[in-house]
This record gives C-alpha cells, sequence and structure tokens, in this order.
C-alpha cells in the first residue's frame, strides 16, 4: 500500500532530434528529423524554422518513417542560433506542440541525414525560386505564360467577331440595292 507507482506518460515526448536541441552544426542541414514515441497515423506534424535573423527558413512538407520519425526537408541555413518549432499528434490523439534551438556555425561537426530519413521522398521546401525548367514556358513563369495566351486568345476572339459584324454589315447594305443601282452610269 505504500509503494508508490511511476507516473504513466500517455504522450509521445521528443527522444531525439537531428540536429539535437543545443548542438552546434556545420553549414549544409538539408534534413531534419524528430524521433517520437509513436505517432497517431494518417497525421502529418508541422514543423517550422526560423532562422538567425528571425525569418522563416523554407521547410518541406514532413513524412512519418516508423510511425515515430519526422522527416523534413529543408532550406540553406545561415550561421547563427535558428529555432525549429513543431507540432505532433501522439498515438493516443494528443497534440504536443514545442521548439529547440540549435546553431548553424562554419567549422562545427557536419551532420548526417538520419538512417530513417534516408531514401525516403522528401518534398523539397518552397524557397519561391524555380529551380526547374519545367516550372517556365520560353523562360516565362506558368503565371505569365498563362495570362498572356488568354489576353491573345481575347484579342483574336474579339478582332474575329469585329471582322465578322463588319462583312455582314458590308453584304447587308450591299445586298438591299437594286441592280441598276450596283452598275457604273456612263
Amino acid at each position: 500500500m505504500f509503494v508508490g507507482g511511476t507516473p504513466a506518460y500517455a504522450h509521445s515526448a521528443l527522444k531525439t532530434a537531428t540536429p539535437a536541441p543545443g548542438a552546434k552544426v556545420a553549414p549544409g542541414v538539408d534534413v531534419v528529423s524528430l524521433t517520437f514515441g509513436r505517432l497517431k497515423s494518417r497525421t502529418t506534424p508541422k514543423i517550422s524554422l526560423t532562422g538567425p535573423d528571425g525569418t522563416a527558413v523554407p521547410v518541406g512538407r514532413p513524412v512519418v518513417a516508423d510511425d515515430s520519425v519526422v522527416c523534413a526537408a529543408v532550406a540553406p541555413m545561415r550561421a547563427g542560433v535558428s529555432t525549429l518549432s513543431y507540432t505532433v499528434t501522439s498515438a493516443d490523439g494528443d497534440t504536443q506542440r514545442s521548439a529547440f534551438q540549435f546553431e548553424v556555425s562554419d567549422g562545427a561537426e557536419a551532420v548526417t541525414t538520419p538512417s530513417a530519413c534516408q531514401g525516403l521522398s522528401l518534398p523539397e521546401p518552397d524557397t519561391g525560386e524555380s529551380t526547374s525548367e519545367s516550372d517556365t514556358v520560353l523562360g516565362v513563369s506558368h503565371t505569365t505564360a498563362l495570362s498572356a495566351a488568354a489576353a491573345i486568345a481575347v484579342v483574336i476572339a474579339g478582332g474575329s467577331f469585329l471582322l465578322l459584324r463588319t462583312r455582314r454589315a458590308v453584304r447587308a447594305s450591299g445586298a438591299g440595292r437594286s441592280a441598276s443601282e450596283r452598275r457604273p452610269t456612263m
């Protein structure tokens, strides 16, 4: 009766991370990973990174590996202290939010991509820059190309409509005259 029990933890606390909380890492980190206890299936964790100057560092959509490891591709980070924030849903359905900091520093030890994240097809972070030739049409962004094509189509359709209307008006005015009016007089 006097033996105390140990508390039961239903939540999946952060077990490990790459980069780890408080770590000093070399530039070139392109994947972050967070390892928890079992996570709820069919949920997408959220990860965000804030660089040393307070601006957001682009992060790709996170992918869960082995029901407990969250992996995400990240854009290159500048030297200084960065803050990684995350939101995950544990297997029991409770949402957990937290954050930690690590430092990107020249001369620090390079970080390798964790084995659970290797071989995964991680969505690239949206840096706002087009890196693929398939994102352009004749060197112009898809949006600009579509807008130009729509404008050209409107001009062609409008011009065709006016041309047909003018021809019909000319035919109608010519058809109403009598044969003597259409022949030149001498």
